[in-house]
Parts: C-alpha cells; structure tokens; sequence
C-alpha cells in the first residue's frame, strides 16, 4: 500500500517539482497539492492522508500553525520541509507536533527516506535542526532543564545532556568512565520512562521538555 501525500508550498514552481520528484519513487501516492496552510488543514480533514509534507511561510496560515492543526485534529503526520531553519520555526513545529523537520536542499533521496520513517512512527530532524534546538537552549540560558528531573536519576540525566549534545554510546562511555553495555541500559531505561523510541527523541526532549512530537 502506497504513502499518501499532500504537499503544501506557496511556490508552484517548488511545489509541482515536488510533485514530480516523489511520484517517481512507487512508495509514494502524492494525492494533492495546495498553496497554504489553510487548504492543507481542509484537506487533511476531508480525506485520508499519511504525511502533509508543509512548508514554513504561507500565506492564509503558515506551516507551524497547520502542523498543530493537522496534527491535533487528524491522523496525518506532518513533515516540514521548508528553506528556512530559524530557531523559532523548529521549536515551535516540534511543539506543535511536527514528525519531520528537513530543509529543501536535502537530496530527494534522503527526503524519501525520511518520510518512510516517519510514517513508520520515527521523528526525523536534520542534523542543523538538531544544532539550532541546542543553540536555542545555549542561548536561552535558563538555569533550570524544561524536563521534569525527578523521573530520572543524576547517572540518566547525565547521558541525556550528553545524547543532547550528539555524543554517541562509545564517546559516553568514555566521558563517564562506564561500559557501553551500561549506557545501553540506561538508555532502556530513559526511553521506558518517557516512552519514546529512539535517541533523538531523546536529544529533543531533553533540549524542549516535549514527548509529544
């Protein structure tokens, strides 16, 4: 059974080439195109669609705000693909529910890929959004985490920050003098806590204090 697509740009040049790049790949059933939030929200709630692939700037309702309304309203993943990676526009689409957030100079091949994942239940972030969400914690300076620290013990909270910061299992362990073994199992146990699936939701939740992606 094929992915069905909306895809949602002001642009008809981007938006029509889109088009014609995924229909290329058999995976996918690209069912519309629209020019903006609005005829993106309308047609979600309409019809049967697997992923809303949006754009950030629309007129009428921009991408972050059809993302809340797609994602609380519908059975519809929305995936952000877009030009811009202003730190505002990725906080504010992964709180609002976004599953995806890639820029548009991503090569389509990645772009498939990603969208199979997240169709496949993953949340899938560009390497530079994961960067600006911890920029947007630097800067933000606050003394205190978002997340809630008392479901965790210090050793868990500690290879979270380090998650946080793009380490892997082998850098960690060298960092806290432990086994990878050990890391993996507290690993298990930070994702049975807040029932997520996969480092990067990790990374995420640590930076933002959001488990609803």
């Amino acid at each position: 059974m094929k992915i069905k697509i909306i895809i949602a740009d002001d642009n008809s040049f981007i938006r029509e080439g889109m088009k014609i790049i995924l229909s290329t790949y058999e995976e996918f059933d690209v069912l519309a195109t629209v020019e903006d939030g609005r005829q993106a929200v309308d047609f979600c709630l309409s019809e049967t669609v697997d992923i809303a692939l949006l754009d950030v700037r629309m007129p009428n309702m921009n991408g972050v705000e059809a993302t809340k309304f797609i994602s609380s309203q519908t059975n519809t993943k929305p995936f952000i693909l877009t030009t811009f990676d202003d730190d505002e526009y990725i906080v504010a689409a992964i709180q609002n529910g976004a599953k995806g957030y890639l820029l548009k100079n991503t090569e389509p091949e990645r772009i498939k890929d990603a969208m199979k994942s997240v169709y496949y239940g993953h949340t899938v972030m560009q390497d530079i959004v994961i960067d600006k969400l911890k920029s947007n914690l630097i800067k933000s300076q606050e003394p205190e985490l978002k997340i809630d620290q008392r479901l965790f013990t210090e050793r868990e909270l500690s290879i979270m920050a380090l998650i946080a910061r793009g380490l892997s299992n082998k850098e960690i362990a060298k960092e806290l003098f432990i086994s990878e073994g050990t890391i993996a199992n507290y690993i298990s146990s930070i994702l049975g806590k807040t029932g997520l699936d996969h480092r990067t939701q990790i990374a995420i939740y640590y930076l933002t204090g959001k488990v609803n992606f």
